[in-house]
């Protein structure tokens, strides 16, 4: 890659792990819609003036019901999930629990018809992941429990960040990418924004969890997506999906250094076997990749 690609690759490998830090100290002291609206809106007015210029939402709004329901799968029910569940899980191990994407997606690819998934290859990957899966739930909680509701709420995140690109794929593929993402999360931010304004704190919250929502809307929204775009343009789909890798490790390095959470031994043990089996089961025998394939690969959080 070239120099440009890798500064982006990095940027793209930081950004991506560090939502889950923020959601984590935000959701101290706002009500989760609260954070969803408010990162959202962020995002939007600044991505707007963006898709504008470059005239990209008037050929994404012609396809306002299949919008519609991607932004549900991608955006509006897993940000809401994920931003509760952080509530009772730790930070580091909701990272890892929503690397599991690419399992899910290899799973989505097979019932819609792709017979490579059964490959021994990618179902010694598939049987790897779930495995590691296990031993982050088993083993993953400090005092060795995991809130149960908190794990399905995020695998169910996974599973729709898995399936949603390919609404896209079939629906929308031939619109804009940066129209169609500036139209979900607008629609998203004002979907959530009565909710907000209802759960709304009473006082001023602490200046940190303040900070976290801007950062989230800021860092891990908007400008997230337009260095996302520009790796792709540098280096292509296929190893711009190799960011999927890095982002665990920067959530969980985070989540022990920034905010003293526990090394379990469900984080030792589980964590290679997580990564491994997602590896092996998005690895294909075709090296051609399109850009639904690494949409589906790195999930936006």
């Amino acid at each position: 890659m070239t120099r440009r690609g890798w500064l982006l690759f990095v940027a793209m490998s930081v950004i991506w792990g560090l939502p889950y830090l923020f959601i984590k100290v935000a959701v101290e002291d706002l009500d989760p819609t609260v954070v969803v609206a408010g990162r959202t809106m962020i995002a939007f007015v600044l991505l707007l003036p963006v898709a504008l210029r470059r005239r990209a939402l008037r050929p994404v709004l012609a396809r306002w019901p299949w919008l519609v329901l991607f932004a549900t799968m991608e955006m509006a029910v897993p940000w809401l999930l994920l931003t509760d569940a952080e509530q009772r899980l730790p930070s580091s191990l909701t990272g890892l629990l929503v690397a599991t994407v690419p399992l899910f997606g290899a799973m989505a690819a097979l019932v819609l018809g792709d017979r490579s998934v059964l490959g021994p290859r990618r179902l010694l990957g598939l049987g790897l992941g779930l495995a590691g899966v296990g031993l982050l739930v088993g083993f993953g909680g400090e005092g060795g429990t995991v809130d149960a509701r908190s794990v399905v709420q995020v695998l169910i995140v996974a599973v729709l960040y898995a399936t949603a690109p390919f609404v896209a794929d079939r629906r929308l593929s031939d619109v804009p990418t940066l129209g169609v993402v500036t139209a979900a999360i607008g629609g998203v931010a004002f979907l959530y924004l009565p909710a907000a304004l209802v759960q709304r704190p009473a006082t001023a919250p602490p200046a940190d969890a303040m900070w976290s929502m801007l950062a989230l809307g800021v860092l891990c929204t908007a400008i997230a997506f337009l260095v996302f775009f520009a790796l792709i343009d540098e280096v292509g789909p296929a190893r711009a999906t190799l960011i999927t890798f890095a982002n665990p490790a920067v959530a969980v390095t985070l989540g022990v250094v920034v905010l003293s959470e526990p090394v379990t031994a469900g984080l030792v043990l589980g964590f290679p076997v997580v990564l491994a089996g997602c590896w092996l089961a998005g690895r294909r025998d075709d090296p051609g990749m399109t850009e639904l394939d690494a949409e589906a690969a790195v999930a936006p959080v």
